[in-house]
């Protein structure tokens, strides 16, 4: 059985999408207002060009600055802190604006959060009786927000990401979410090398997420290219899944690939365990302007794969 849906993130009191359109976002982070790329945006912008001049900071890519030097960065209209703090979907986070145009956070991802908090607290209530409790893999965890709430839901996470500073950022974010004492394993390390390991061990996960990017390096430069290594690795995933597995989660971005794809790959639990794949779209909504519609940001795509 497929549902397909459009999981929306709303406006909340330290998030808010405050317009997009032509090729740009406008968000705000607790304190502070950004101003990003985001291709996503076709159409046109609706708040006044005023506005979106208040942002305290703008990334530009290319020539947009106007200087001539053809480089992409921050332009920042004001003294910023270099991190501040802010609630998010049950958990707090660190925001620091990175060389990559990245802040820290995927917004979009709150609605997937929720479910995997779901999905983790049915696996504990039907296996009440075992010993090692639910046991969740999370690879290409950036700065950690799925092992977090898979950890506050009491599962035990390992977290695999190639990025040193991610995997600090991640540990920073537990520390003031009160969870660096839950049972989250950080681990540097490539998510193939990790998963021939895990096979090779015998280890077994009931649940598994991956949000892999369509191009990167492992902390030893391996190679990573959607394209090329993504199929190959989720089958070795499924080598690590326990005989009565709980859930699979996929994220898409930039590779250009549709969430059916991403469908057909999951179809395969279908029929080895049952259940049911969820398949859409993540979007982010626009806070309300007078006397327009809301409009949704598209953000990404998903695959995910339930027991129940």
């Amino acid at each position: 059985m497929k549902q397909s849906t459009i999981q929306i993130t709303k406006p909340s009191a330290d998030y808010e999408l405050l317009d997009c359109g032509e090729g740009e976002k406008l968000e705000r982070f607790g304190k502070y207002i950004l101003r990003r790329p985001d291709p996503q945006a076709l159409w046109q912008k609706r708040l006044d060009d005023a506005e979106w001049k208040k942002a305290d900071a703008r990334f530009t890519r290319d020539d947009d600055n106007g200087n001539g030097d053809n480089k992409s960065g921050w332009i920042f209209k004001k003294d910023l802190d270099d991190k501040w703090k802010i609630d998010f979907a049950n958990l707090k986070f660190i925001i620091k604006p990175t060389a990559f145009k990245h802040v820290g956070i995927f917004p979009e991802q709150s609605q997937n959060w929720i479910w995997l908090d779901e999905q983790v607290k049915n696996a504990l209530s039907q296996e009440a009786n075992k010993t090692d409790g639910v046991e969740v893999l999370n690879l290409f965890g950036y700065t950690g927000g799925a092992s977090l709430i898979c950890a506050k839901a009491k599962a035990k996470v390992v977290h695999i990401d190639g990025s040193k500073s991610a995997i600090t950022w991640g540990k920073e974010n537990a520390e003031i979410s009160d969870l660096a004492q839950k049972p989250i394993r950080w681990i540097l390390d490539d998510a193939r090398t990790f998963v021939t390991r895990e096979i090779k061990r015998e280890r077994k996960y009931d649940g598994i997420i991956m949000d892999p990017p369509a191009f990167g390096h492992g902390p030893e430069n391996e190679l990573w290219k959607i394209e090329e290594h993504f199929v190959n690795l989720v089958s070795d995933c499924f080598k690590i899944m326990k005989e009565k597995p709980s859930f699979f989660l996929i994220n898409g971005y930039s590779a250009g690939y549709s969430a059916i794809a991403y469908e057909n790959i999951l179809l395969q639990l279908v029929e080895k365990f049952g259940g049911i794949v969820e398949i859409g779209e993540l979007a982010i909504e626009e806070s309300k302007i007078e006397g327009k519609y809301r409009r949704l940001l598209p953000a990404g795509i998903f695959a995910r794969w339930s027991a129940k």
